[in-house]
């Protein structure tokens, strides 16, 4: 077997994938190490929203240039990228003023966003209930992505058109500098090189650094998400539609003069605080609507308390809340899972380099889908520069 690269990245997740892609991109010779059949973990079972406006300012940055990312792929490779927008729906005066200084922060900002009167909001989706929107706030360059299908053309596309040596089954055991190269050695007994390792799986992480990993400041979040049956073929929901929890949560509403004031009048003991509820709206390829979701926090050495079940009280709050907000022709469920990521408690993300050629970046929480591909370009061109 082939055994020698520029960079092997071990992890084949979003994160792990899009440093990939831009090694390929400056020629790099690359291999991913991916521990099972195809990356399973947070990078499919999560929403597939691209939504850089809910993000900081520096993140904003790398979301703007991961949309430009996924619609350059999209128009080499169908990687299922879909430029339908994002909306916030404010359900009060409160959450009106916020997505109006929002609007003006991403005007500076030179990042395109629409107003949108209560009547523009009914017009353009339907089901969305009178009672509930009062404005909105539209995104156009925002995509969507079908998170169980992305991850895998993506790495289709670079494994026939770009090289990427893409090796599953490849559960990593040891990684060392030895004679100036980086060695990794698999379960399996393969022993691979390289000038440079980055370390993009928290489970590998722990598993090939545990003093490091435990001294970390990693949490893990637990997020609970449902998905409807395929909805009449004669409704759409366009885009990636977010509400007035979201608005209350999300990093980018954080810079808006007003939120401070907004947040300490909130109900503090109100179930969407216990339980990390925020709403949110997609419908997917096939007609179906994907609603959630939670948000459970532990640190990494606890994780094991967020358990493995699906927390039925979770759901029905999450789908009785969905009802007040959009009136879908049908809210039976098909299907309902649960994701975990993990994220640091103090920094954006964990990045820590050992002997100058093993990297470990991981801990990017809910910033992955939208935020990889911006971050990962700008990481290997430190990287690898």
């Amino acid at each position: 077997m082939e055994n020698e690269f520029d960079l092997i990245v071990i992890g084949g997740g979003v994160l792990g994938t899009f440093h990939a892609y831009h090694a390929l991109e400056k020629g790099f010779k690359v291999a991913i190490l991916e521990k099972d059949k195809a990356p399973q973990s947070a990078t499919t079972r999560n929403f597939g929203q691209v939504v850089p406006s809910g993000m900081d300012t520096k993140w904003q940055n790398y979301g703007r240039e991961s949309l430009q990312i996924y619609k350059e792929l999209q128009s080499k490779f169908d990687i299922t990228v879909r430029q339908n927008g994002s909306a916030y729906f404010a359900s009060n005066d409160e959450e009106v003023a916020l997505i109006e200084e929002l609007h003006h922060i991403n005007k500076n900002n030179d990042y395109s966003s629409v107003l949108l009167t209560k009547e523009e909001c009914l017009a353009k989706y339907p089901g969305l209930r009178t009672d509930y929107v009062k404005a909105g706030l539209f995104f156009p360059e925002e995509v969507t992505v079908e998170p169980r299908t992305m991850i895998h053309r993506l790495q289709a596309y670079l494994v026939q058109e770009k090289g990427l040596k893409l090796l599953t089954y490849q559960q990593v055991i040891h990684c060392s500098v030895q004679n100036g190269k980086a060695e990794v050695l698999t379960s399996i007994g393969n022993k691979l090189l390289a000038h440079n390792v980055i370390i993009c799986n928290g489970s590998e992480f722990k598993t090939l650094y545990p003093e490091l990993f435990a001294q970390s400041d990693l949490e893990v979040t637990k997020l609970q998400m449902l998905q409807t049956v395929p909805q009449p073929s004669d409704y759409t929901l366009p885009g990636s539609v977010l509400t007035g929890l979201s608005i209350r949560r999300y990093e980018s509403f954080h810079e808006c003069p007003s939120f401070n004031e907004i947040k300490s009048r909130e109900e503090k003991d109100a179930l969407e605080k216990k339980w990390g509820v925020h709403i949110l709206f997609k419908q997917a390829a096939d007609g179906s609507v994907i609603i959630g979701d939670s948000h459970e926090y532990a640190d990494v050495k606890d994780m094991d308390d967020l358990g493995y079940d699906i927390k039925e009280d979770i759901n029905a709050f999450m789908l009785a809340e969905a009802r007040k907000i959009v009136d879908l022709p049908t809210y039976e469920i098909q299907r309902q899972w649960f994701g975990i990521y993990s994220q640091c408690k103090n920094h954006d993300v964990f990045e820590h380099s050992i002997d100058g050629q093993i990297h470990i970046i991981t801990g990017i929480g809910g910033k992955g889908m939208t935020g990889s591909a911006g971050y990962s370009k700008e990481n290997i061109n430190k990287l690898l520069m």
